[in-house]
């Protein structure tokens, strides 16, 4: 069993993908198989797994999470009471409890068994800076 703690940066909403970096250090634990579980430490981010070849997937889930969950600044949104650490606040809470906030990928000789073009993401759901701690288990 082996487990890190990588901390990524955001800089506002959207995905931010962190195939590369957790593949390598799963990588650099040994060919293996196990299950990579993955929790991102928040109640205002999210981890999905998603299309990578093509930024216009990550632009339009952003989109349509916005839309679907817009800021208590919109009227729709009027009856929140979460409102004091922000207008994205408790919107992100709702988003991060619609979302996978764990996920668990096979890996197989010490590789993430992700299809073609799948690819791993937090999805930052504030829109002020954040650095966003993912804790990894392999076991």
């Amino acid at each position: 069993m082996s487990h890190h703690l990588f901390e990524i940066p955001t800089h506002g909403p959207g995905l931010y993908e962190i195939t590369a970096d957790v593949a390598r250090w799963v990588a650099g634990e040994g060919p293996m198989e196990a299950a990579l579980t993955l929790m991102v430490q928040h109640t205002s981010a999210s981890l999905v797994i998603q299309e990578n070849a093509d930024p216009e997937v990550q632009t339009d889930l952003a989109a349509f999470f916005h839309r679907l969950v817009p800021p208590t600044t919109d009227p729709a949104m009027a009856y929140l009471t979460h409102t004091y650490e922000g207008p994205d606040d408790m919107p992100a809470h709702i988003k991060s409890a619609l979302l996978p906030t764990t996920i668990t990928i096979p890996v197989i000789s010490g590789r993430m068994t992700l299809g073609t073009w799948q690819g791993l993401y937090l999805f930052e759901h504030r829109a002020r800076p954040h650095l966003r701690k993912l804790v990894a288990l392999l076991r």
